[in-house]
């Protein structure tokens, strides 16, 4: 059993280290949506981001509404953000 945790450690380590990648690039958004009149809350972009990450976990071993639902929780987060930041005014982009 503590191999297996030790497995496990190691990937969870690896999965924070791309989630904090992706959050800087989140980051990043809204200086570019406020330049460009983008809402914060974009639904069809929120809609194909799902779709992506729901086919790549199909296709990868994953749960589909498991990988669906921890990505919810982070687009919530970002838009939460941005909101701070930029408002709530904007096109859908």
């Amino acid at each position: 059993m503590a191999d297996l945790r030790v497995c496990i450690d190691e990937i969870d380590s690896a999965v924070v280290g791309l989630l904090a990648e992706r959050e800087r690039y989140t980051d990043r958004a809204p200086d570019l949506k406020a330049r460009e009149g983008i809402a914060a809350r974009a639904p069809r972009r929120i809609e194909a981001v799902l779709d992506n990450v729901r086919g790549k976990a199909l296709s990868q071993g994953l749960d589909p509404e498991l990988a669906e639902a921890m990505w919810r929780i982070m687009i919530e987060a970002v838009i939460a953000r941005e909101e701070r930041v930029i408002g709530k005014e904007g096109i859908d982009g």
